[in-house]
């Protein structure tokens, strides 16, 4: 299973950027998405997660200005960032875990990230 991640720039802080994340294969169920963002310097750090049964968690940081979602029909995840500040400046990266179809047989589990997109908030 591939991920797609795309939606980063450039913004001024207070604006908003939606982000998304499109995977493809032969996807059975995405059990989990989360969106995880990383700065110069700063380890990878979780931003937003979403399970299957819609349970929802987030970073502190984010609370109240992000919001993420799935499009189950679409296999697309998005996170939607609002208010954005300086300090969200990051390489932003989608994971999904779940299980694909391998055979007739055969429903392994994956565990897919995106190649990152920048994102970059101006004072």
């Amino acid at each position: 299973v591939q991920l797609q991640a795309s939606g980063g720039g450039l913004v001024q802080a207070g604006g908003s950027l939606r982000l998304s994340c499109v995977a493809s294969g032969r996807i059975f169920r995405i059990n989990k998405v989360g969106w995880y963002r990383q700065s110069p310097g700063k380890e990878r750090e979780l931003v937003a997660a979403t399970t299957y049964g819609g349970s929802t968690n987030y970073a502190d940081s984010v609370k109240g200005r992000f919001t993420i979602s799935v499009d189950n029909a679409k296999n697309t995840a998005y996170l939607q960032m609002n208010s954005l500040k300086p300090e969200d400046t990051a390489v932003y990266y989608c994971n999904a875990r779940g299980l694909y179809v391998r055979d007739s047989d055969h429903i392994p589990g994956f565990d897919s990230w995106g190649q990152g997109t920048l994102v970059t908030v101006s004072s």
